[in-house]
């Protein structure tokens, strides 16, 4: 909280003296004109308003004096967001509404699913203006649905406010979280299962969870909060519903067999969601990822009983745009925040994350998923295309944001330093950043299952290592097996006695094996290793 004050602090000081009128009389962006009629916008409730979009089509000039041909009407119209409602150009949340005023109503827009509510994003601590839009494009592209996007230039009340992003927001719809829609009557049987958004944020309102989050100074929980259906509408046996179903989700993970197949934390939450939404957070470090803005749903049980992670939201501060607790970094995990900073009043990651890690065949699907997508939607010239497309698009618009809003080369929280000059500069910036960061994840991401490298030149399959070696209490042994066997351990004294034998089940990839070795006399010990293939392999331990 010092850490928002002081910022919010020093952002009046020194915002306020920049901003610049811009008159805009065309764009190649859509252009949406918002006139309050003399009303305030406020945080909440929303204010009716009138909003007119000039969109003449694809690759069509918009003219501020075409008439409103996409949109034409009342809306209800509120301020969003929350640390972001310190910056002068604000988001803002939009409600299509019939003639009278009060009554929504479902549109399609931009070619968008049918729907009546939607955000009108203020890019403004952003300097790209694209990070939202690359994560959201990344996500989807991994299979998952994610806000759709459309660039767009914004009049409010006369006055040019500067490059928006009109997109939609989360929302169970059939044409966004796909799931159940529930009523206040739907207090039984399968109809109690779902559906149900909820999320880790700042909202006070839903549980708190059981279990502390790792590393933590305090012995705050995290709570989670409804989102669908929203807190004024749940039921107190809705309530009571999603609460055990999110308990036993947690207790499966941090139980001993969580990682059974049956019995562990599958029955209750679909991995490979994990897996995409962990991508993402990691590509782009997200500074807030897994911990605030983060939402998760479950479907009725007769659909899929199973936790899906996302959809994703809220970027801002995410691909190297946080000067706090390591978010600029290229390297280290996104997930391990809670090493980092320990006593962030505004929540940490649950142990969810760091409990998936140690699951093998977490792991393991990790890294295919990972390098299948390394190919593909993470390719760099993917990733470069996406930037690319956008920068090309913004080229006439974002001038004139940067004129309104004249902050290239400022300081703008939590901006981290060094601070580009210019748009370009933001851009090549901000590739150099991915590029980095994509590498640091192909040389650090578990290596581990069917898809893992191979590093040893030797035609075998087995390669052994231990650490530290000599060694004290119990020893640790390291089995690189190429694929998924069982082999056969021995270790022997120095003299040929026997010590141990038994049967190991390895995945492909590094196995951690411990040796149980508490109650071996000090000495040195052969450690062999042998495969039903005829493959045979030692190590020398010594014991201190």
């Amino acid at each position: 909280m010092k850490r928002f004050l002081l910022a919010f602090g020093l952002l009046v000081l020194s915002f306020k003296p920049y901003a610049q009128s811009v008159n805009l009389t065309s764009s190649n962006l859509p252009i949406i004109v918002i006139n309050t009629n003399g009303q305030e916008i406020l945080d909440d409730p929303k204010i009716i308003a009138d909003m007119g979009i000039i969109y003449n089509g694809e690759n069509q000039r918009n003219n501020i004096t075409d008439p409103f041909n996409h949109y034409n009407g009342k809306i209800g119209i509120e301020i969003r967001g929350q640390s972001s409602q310190m910056f002068p150009q604000k988001s803002y949340s939009i409600e299509l509404r019939k003639s009278n005023g009060t009554s929504s109503q479902d549109l399609s827009m931009f070619g968008m699913p049918e729907e009546s509510d939607w955000v009108l994003y203020a890019p403004y601590t952003d300097k790209t203006l694209m990070r939202n839009f690359l994560a959201y494009t990344m996500s989807r592209e991994l299979g998952h649905w994610a806000a759709n996007c459309r660039f767009v230039e914004v009049i409010v009340n006369n006055d040019y406010r500067g490059v928006y992003v009109f997109m939609e927001r989360i929302k169970r719809d059939a044409g966004r979280v796909n799931i159940t829609k529930m009523s206040k009557t739907d207090n039984t049987g399968d109809a109690l299962t779902g559906g149900y958004i909820f999320s880790l944020d700042k909202e006070p309102n839903g549980w708190f969870s059981q279990i502390k989050p790792p590393n933590s100074t305090n012995n705050n929980t995290r709570q989670y909060s409804y989102v669908e259906p929203k807190a004024s509408d749940i039921t107190e046996q809705q309530k009571a519903y999603i609460k055990s179903y999110v308990d036993s989700f947690e207790f499966a993970l941090n139980g001993p067999k969580y990682q059974d197949p049956v019995e562990g934390v599958r029955r209750f939450a679909n991995l490979s969601t994990f897996m995409d939404y962990f991508i993402v957070n990691e590509v782009s470090r997200n500074v807030d990822g897994y911990r605030l803005s983060s939402y998760f749903y479950k479907d009725r049980d007769s659909k899929d009983r199973r936790i899906v992670a996302g959809p994703v939201w809220d970027y801002d501060l995410a691909f190297r745009n946080a000067n706090y607790c390591s978010g600029s970094e290229v390297s280290g995990w996104a997930y391990m925040f809670n090493y980092t900073c320990p006593g962030d009043g505004a929540g940490l990651v649950p142990f969810w994350w760091e409990r998936l890690m140690g699951d093998t065949a977490f792991a393991g699907g990790l890294r295919c998923r990972w390098e299948a997508a390394r190919q593909t939607s993470l390719s760099l010239s993917r990733v470069n295309q996406l930037i690319d497309s956008v920068s090309n698009l913004l080229s006439e618009a974002q001038p004139r944001q940067h004129t309104r809003w004249p902050i290239l080369g400022q300081y703008v929280w939590p901006n981290p330093d060094p601070i580009p000059t210019t748009y370009s500069g933001e851009i090549s910036t901000l590739k150099s950043w991915i590029s980095s960061r994509l590498q640091w994840i192909d040389l650090n991401l578990p290596n581990k299952g069917a898809c893992a490298d191979w590093t040893y030149t030797y035609p075998g399959t087995i390669h052994l290592s231990s650490y530290p070696n000599p060694f004290t209490g119990g020893g640790t042994l390291y089995i690189d097996s190429k694929g998924n066997q069982v082999v056969d351990l021995e270790v022997v004294d120095i003299s040929g006695r026997r010590i141990a034998t038994r049967k190991v089940s390895l995945f492909a990839g590094k196995n951690t094996v411990p040796l149980q070795a508490q109650s071996w006399p000090r000495g040195v010990y052969m450690v062999r290793v042998s495969n039903p293939g005829g493959e045979k392999v030692m190590l020398k331990l010594v014991k201190e």
